[in-house]
């Protein structure tokens, strides 16, 4: 399929179709308190980091969105997709010159998924990231291959197929684009709520004390009903990019 690649910098006039394509996204992780901190900033902030892909019709059906953070001591930290939009969104507020760059979200319109978009996606993201200077781009990977939520994340993530490339499709589109997998980021995205929104999220009871199995979710998340509340801890995998720089 061939695509037209725009930075949201160069046409502002994009980020409309942009917001309003249909993505697959639970709307479980659309609850996240760190998002909006990413999201809300977009076009004020980081539209030279963000990506819109059109058809040959014109229609938005891709966006790719990043950040540049300051990690400092070059450690990926556990706390994978929180930890970049947070330091990022406070290297900008604070004036500091970031040292490194992190995805943050690749969405595909739904009718288009399974036709390649994704791995041109990472390409142009990956190359955007070089233009700016940053000689890797990582990112807190979320592998939604996984099924089953009691299997550890890293135990996931090493498994293999025949070929040597991982198990997962979408840890597999990073692998075969020449990422590495560095390691696991057990508590990459935090999403809390109480018991009504959890229900509201996911349509189930929500009723009993302990873990509960959410459809597309990762992890179990923890429901405890005498407090009300419920948490869902995700774990990532990042994976580090060379660009080229």
């Amino acid at each position: 399929m061939s695509l037209t690649f725009s930075v949201l910098a160069d046409r502002p006039d994009l980020a409309e179709a942009m917001w309003s394509m249909p993505t697959s996204w639970p709307e479980f992780m659309r609850h996240d308190p760190i998002g909006g901190l990413f999201y809300g900033n977009v076009e004020t902030r980081f539209p030279a980091f963000v990506i819109a892909a059109q058809d040959e019709a014109g229609e938005v059906v891709a966006c790719a969105y990043s950040i540049p953070f300051v990690l400092g001591d070059d450690v990926l930290p556990d706390h994978g997709w929180d930890c970049v939009i947070r330091n990022g969104l406070l290297a900008s507020l604070g004036g500091e010159e970031p040292d490194a760059i992190s995805a943050v979200e690749i969405a595909v319109r739904p009718d288009r998924q399974g036709t390649g978009i994704s791995g041109q996606m990472l390409a142009a993201m990956r190359d955007n990231a070089a233009r700016w200077g940053f000689a890797e781009l990582v990112a807190p990977v979320r592998p939604n291959g996984k099924r089953d939520v009691h299997e550890p994340m890293a135990a996931y993530a090493s498994r293999v197929r025949a070929d040597g490339l991982p198990v997962d499709p979408w840890l597999r589109v990073h692998v075969r684009a020449g990422g590495r997998i560095a390691k696991v980021a057990p508590r990459s995205m935090v999403i809390p709520g109480t018991l009504e929104e959890w229900r509201a999220w996911t349509g189930l009871p929500f009723d009993t004390t302990g873990p509960v199995v959410v459809p597309q979710a990762l992890s179990p998340v923890h429901c405890d009903v005498d407090h009300g509340v419920a948490t869902y801890v995700e774990p990532n995998v990042w994976v580090v990019h060379e660009t080229g720089d």
